[in-house]
C-alpha cells in the first residue's frame, strides 16, 4: 500500500508556518524556534514566493558574516521551491527530496498551499507502515 502525502497531512495537520519576504532573518529564526520547525514558507500577498531554512541561515548569513537583524528573508530565501501534490506517494517525494537535496516540501493543491512535509514526516510514515506490516505478519505466523 502506498502512503500518500494527503494521508500524512491528515495525521500531522496542515498548519503552515510562514513569514513575509521583508521580515528579518532574526524574526524568521525566532518563529522557527518558537514553532520547532526547520523551515518556513515565504508568503507574499497570499502567494508562495520562497522557502527559508536553517540551512539558508547557516550558509547565507553566518558564513558570510551578515547580521540576522539587518538581513531580510528575501535576501537569503530559495525562490525555486520544489513542491509536492497531496496525491503523490511518500516514495515519490523521498526520491524528489533526495534528487533535489531538500528537506522540506510545501504541498500545493491547485496552486494553493495546503501543508508542508519534512523528510522526518516521510521517514516516520514509512516506519509506521513497516511496523504495521510486521505486526500483521506476526499475527499471521502465530495464527491470530
Amino acid at each position: 500500500m502506498k502512503i500518500s502525502i494527503r494521508s500524512i497531512l491528515k495525521e500531522k495537520g496542515s498548519e503552515v508556518h510562514a513569514v513575509r519576504p521583508d521580515s528579518t532573518v532574526y524574526d524568521a529564526l525566532k518563529t522557527m524556534a518558537d514553532t520547532n520547525v526547520g523551515a518556513l514558507l515565504v508568503i507574499d500577498g497570499g502567494r508562495l514566493v520562497g522557502i527559508v531554512s536553517e540551512r539558508d541561515y547557516a550558509r547565507k548569513v553566518i558564513l558570510k558574516g551578515r547580521s540576522s537583524l539587518d538581513t531580510r528573508v528575501e535576501d537569503i530565501m530559495s525562490t525555486r521551491v520544489i513542491c509536492a501534490r497531496p496525491e503523490q506517494s511518500v516514495e515519490e517525494c523521498m526520491g524528489l527530496m533526495t534528487a533535489k537535496a531538500v528537506r522540506h516540501l510545501p504541498v500545493l493543491d491547485h496552486k494553493e498551499v495546503v501543508g508542508i512535509v519534512s523528510i522526518g514526516d516521510l521517514v516516520k510514515a514509512i516506519i509506521g507502515e513497516q511496523q504495521h506490516i510486521i505486526e500483521q505478519l506476526e499475527h499471521y505466523i502465530h495464527g491470530h
